[in-house]
């Protein structure tokens, strides 16, 4: 299942844990949520499933910032097309760049703010957010585990 909406160009090392721990995120959180329906406490499950997705939204801003940042220290960014094109090109490049590492900068606020709506439209308890985003934790748990049990090369 892939989470990510394009395909990494970068080659970076770790790509695949860090789709892992997407994966996982939203698993741990779905399971949660499912496990909370069966016992029938729909505020719960919604809390948790809520707190899930607002912890891989954490995670995706935290890795593509990073990515952004680490893309435009890199050499072969300096490099650009030459020309109208070229140019264009660039400043549409750093603006994405910059837009990018806003959300990462900015990213606890945007979690906040997804909390408090979650808690004051849908009505959860405030627990049951904490619990699901506790799922990002979890995920990385398990993918560290995964990894030192099969690393991937």
């Amino acid at each position: 299942m892939i989470l990510w909406t394009q395909k990494s160009r970068t080659g970076l090392p770790g790509e695949r844990v860090l789709h892992r721990i997407a994966a996982l995120t939203l698993a741990f959180g779905l399971a949660a949520a499912t496990a909370a329906l069966a016992m029938q406490r729909l505020d719960w499950a919604k809390g948790l499933a809520g707190g899930a997705v607002l912890g891989w939204l954490n995670f995706r801003w935290l890795s593509r910032g990073i990515r952004a940042t680490i893309l435009a220290a890199s050499p072969e960014a300096g490099v650009r097309s030459e020309g109208a094109e070229g140019a264009a090109k660039s400043v549409k490049s750093r603006t994405s760049v910059a837009a990018t590492q806003l959300a990462m900068v900015f990213r606890y606020a945007l979690v906040a703010a997804g909390v408090y709506v979650i808690f004051g439209y849908l009505h959860v308890p405030l627990i049951s957010i904490g619990l699901g985003l506790c799922a990002l934790v979890a995920a990385i748990m398990a993918a560290s585990v995964w990894e030192v049990l099969k690393p991937e090369s």
